[in-house]
């Protein structure tokens, strides 16, 4: 299943590129995230992980994200995966207008085993997570400091 967003944000493109692609952010911008950290240190690129628990359906699932495409600051692409499912999401950048970033959040979710199985209701539920997502996101960002 997938889930597609764009959203606009009152910002510079590589301030919300490394805002973003630094992954532990969604604990700040996305309900469904009750939890995230770093998981490697040091700068932010090819290779990093960072370890998520997302609440779905009222469970809590812990998910390790790795980087494996990095194009600052155009494109972040991560993978995580895990027995049961398995989560590519590929965000992109671009300049809005008035010094805004368009950002494009595409969500890819692959269930696995018997979880597949039940992909048509876990595929609403998904949705709506990912609404939830996009709306913390537009909302997380205000306009810096002397702009608008």
């Amino acid at each position: 299943m997938r889930y597609v967003a764009e959203v606009e944000l009152p910002r510079d493109q590589v301030e919300v590129f490394d805002y973003l692609a630094r992954f532990s952010s969604a604990a700040e911008w996305d309900p469904g995230v009750a939890e995230a950290k770093d998981r490697t240190s040091g700068p932010v690129g090819l290779g990093s992980e960072f370890d998520l628990v997302a609440v779905f359906l009222g469970n809590k699932v812990p998910l390790t994200y790795r980087i494996v495409e990095f194009q600052r600051p155009d494109r972040v692409v991560l993978l995580a995966e895990t027995g049961t499912v398995r989560s590519l999401d590929t965000i992109t950048f671009r300049p809005g207008s008035a010094g805004h970033t368009l950002v494009k959040y595409d969500a890819i979710l692959d269930f696995k085993g018997v979880a597949k199985l039940l992909s048509p209701v876990l595929g609403m539920a998904f949705n709506k997570v990912g609404d939830r997502a996009a709306a913390g996101l537009a909302a997380s960002l205000p306009p810096a400091a002397g702009s608008e």
